[in-house]
């Protein structure tokens, strides 16, 4: 795969995404759950909030790009503060 330029953050963020997907696959099969509606007003399952979450992660990103610039390392934490908001109240 020389056509692609594979750094190690482009690897890491991958393999978190898939273990992820991993991780809730095997989450849904040991404990199914009925969906729920928050604020939304929409029912979600916990795949649904994840979808959410990595979707809002990349324009959070995004947005932290355009307006500010580098220390992404911030903008990270603002993801996993957006995430845990997600997993709670949607």
């Amino acid at each position: 795969m020389a056509w692609m330029a594979w750094t190690g953050p482009t690897a890491l963020f991958f393999c978190i995404i898939a273990a992820l997907l991993i991780t809730f696959t095997v989450l849904a099969m040991k404990f199914p759950e009925t969906p729920r509606i928050g604020i939304l007003r929409i029912e979600t399952t916990r795949g649904d909030r994840l979808f959410i979450t990595l979707l809002g992660s990349a324009f959070i990103n995004l947005a932290w790009l355009g307006l500010i610039g580098a220390n992404q390392p911030f903008a990270l934490i603002v993801c996993f503060v957006y995430a845990a908001a997600v997993f709670r109240w949607v």
